[in-house]
């Protein structure tokens, strides 16, 4: 198979995607329920990772999920997204989500998280995916910061399946 040309990080990002706020989307402590956030930054990475790979794909993993600031009432949410890196048929999505106060224009960063993606083919086999260029300097330390995130990942997996074989005992 032939490879694939690399491709911009930004022919697949998602800058300030907008979400407002309404009172459905409250929990019991009157601010935003966390799960909406994550939910809505899953179905955004899935759109950036589908439009790098042009192909379906499935999310492999979440990890670094951080809740940096509450959302409230009356906020709205803005969702940038943006593919930090690829190896093979995985993709890493960066996620930082800023809560916008509509009537005085303050912002607070409430959110950032890593989703990995995996392309699939039309028999829901991984499938590579095109290298990422990275365009600033920003990105490229995202690209950076992604393989070192990877190795953890890889090297936590290898110890559990380690734990796992020798609890076969």
């Amino acid at each position: 198979m032939p490879e694939k040309s690399p491709k911009l990080v930004s022919a697949s990002a998602i800058e300030k995607h907008v979400y407002k706020v309404f009172p459905n989307d409250m929990n019991s402590h009157e601010t935003v329920f966390g799960g909406m956030i994550m939910a809505k930054c899953d179905r955004l990475a899935l759109v950036v990772a589908e439009r790098h790979s042009a192909h379906v794909c499935v999310t492999a993993a979440v990890d670094s999920i951080h809740f940096r600031a509450p959302a409230k009432g009356n906020d709205t949410l803005l969702f940038s997204l943006s593919l930090n890196r690829s190896w093979g048929s995985s993709m890493e999505i960066g996620a930082k989500v800023v809560a916008e106060n509509s009537y005085t224009g303050e912002t607070r960063h409430i959110l950032s998280a890593f989703f990995t993606f995996v392309a699939l083919d039309e028999n829901d086999k991984p499938i590579d995916v095109p290298a990422v260029i990275p365009e600033t300097s920003k990105q490229r330390q995202r690209f950076a910061n992604a393989e070192i995130r990877r190795e953890g990942r890889l090297k936590t997996r290898a110890q559990l399946a380690k734990v796992s074989d020798d609890d076969k005992d």
